[in-house]
């Protein structure tokens, strides 16, 4: 790119891996993890037209792309931590109601889509966190869970959607040039410089209305069950040797079952999603939900052979390496096919959907197994009642 220097690419490459290495910290540590993400998200920009000359002008795709990305982490890790039945089927739905929302948009670009499907399974799955920082999430009655994730839908994402997706509006451009009155390039640094007051102000106002809200929250709330923890694993049930196996048993008794299904569905939106912003991506839809379904669909009957040698994280790194090796192998085999009839398929596309299938498929393996020992019928029933 003209203009570039490799300093404005080190800070895009720390940035876009941050993006993609912050995720994984989720599924431990739930809350840190998607503040830390979304906080990225929000911030990602900015960074790089404060301290790089990158256009850019494409990103924006890629950002949504990268959205859904720890939003799947997300999800997936209430597998591994949500102890509500309830709760984790609220968050279901709304997650994949926003999934198919996005990939309903990059295949038509209709932007009231963004609206009918918002994105409230983010802020749910904060709340709920959040929730569980102090008090035992069962305690949560499905009158509770309903009406935060209608409150959330209705009066945060719904102004939110529309101020972004059909407005198109941003924010700090919009600050800049409304509030402060100046170019939408001028850097903050010159601005705060300018106005230090205003922004001192504004930072005790923040901070005087966050102590306010949490004054009148906290009448409110019951006392709390527990000490503050952000580790998912500090109260997690001591799985007995019986139910790990039990649930290795469960998960590998059957190839074709609604974990197969839900798996295939959610690798191919996911994939659908970065197919559209990823460059040189030529295969059409079709070919690449058939594709994604078969490689599913070879990764989970590996998974269940695989499964009964062991259950830990040594197991699953080498399950993890072991899924990539065969998927880079089944993809760069389909790749040189086709560049015998066709244009060359892009390497950096293979290596990368390789790279994001794998990982999907392995993490909901691992996890959907501890789902079982918690849901299954060889472990404690835990869904929360009204």
């Amino acid at each position: 790119m003209a203009g570039s220097t490799p300093s404005d690419w080190l800070i895009f490459w720390v940035v876009a891996g941050a993006r993609f290495l912050l995720p994984l910290l989720i599924p431990r540590y739930p809350l840190p993890g998607i503040l830390a993400s979304l906080v990225l998200d929000g911030v990602d920009q900015t960074i790089f037209q404060q301290f790089t000359g990158l256009a850019l002008e494409g990103y924006q795709g890629y950002d949504k792309a990268l959205d859904i990305y720890y939003l799947t982490i997300a999800y997936i890790s209430t597998l591994r931590n949500w102890a509500n039945g309830f709760a984790f089927q609220v968050s279901r739905f709304l997650f994949y109601w926003r999934l198919v929302g996005v990939v309903l948009f990059e295949l038509t670009h209709l932007r009231w889509l963004l609206l009918v499907f918002p994105n409230t399974f983010e802020y749910f799955f904060i709340y709920c966190e959040a929730y569980g920082l102090c008090w035992d999430p069962e305690r949560m009655s499905r009158r509770h869970l309903v009406g935060g994730a209608v409150a959330i839908w209705i009066l945060i994402k719904l102004p939110q959607e529309y101020w972004i997706h059909i407005a198109q509006i941003d924010t700090t451009d919009w600050i800049k040039t409304s509030l402060f009155k100046v170019p939408v390039h001028m850097p903050w640094g010159e601005i705060v410089r300018a106005w230090p007051a205003v922004f001192v102000v504004a930072l005790v106002a923040v901070i005087l209305v966050l102590i306010a809200i949490w004054l009148l929250v906290a009448r409110r709330l019951p006392p709390p069950d527990r000490t503050p923890a952000f580790s998912a694993d500090t109260y997690q049930p001591e799985w007995t040797t019986a139910q790990v196996r039990n649930a290795v048993t469960s998960e590998a008794s059957r190839i074709v079952d609604a974990a197969l299904l839900e798996k295939i569905a959610l690798v191919s939106l996911v994939s659908l999603i970065f197919a559209q912003v990823l460059p040189g991506v030529r295969a059409n839809n079709l070919q690449l939900v058939l594709g994604v379904a078969f490689l599913v669909a070879v990764n989970t009957v590996l998974s269940h052979l695989w499964a009964r040698r062991g259950f830990g994280w040594v197991f699953t790194l080498v399950q993890f390496v072991v899924f990539l090796s065969i998927n880079l192998a089944l993809i760069l085999a389909y790749a040189l096919l086709r560049s015998r009839v066709e244009a060359p398929v892009s390497i950096a596309n293979v290596v990368f959907f390789a790279l994001l299938l794998s990982l999907l498929v392995t993490l909901f393996d691992r996890y959907h197994q501890v789902y079982l020992m918690r849901f299954g019928p060889i472990g404690p029933a835990a869904v929360s009642s009204a």
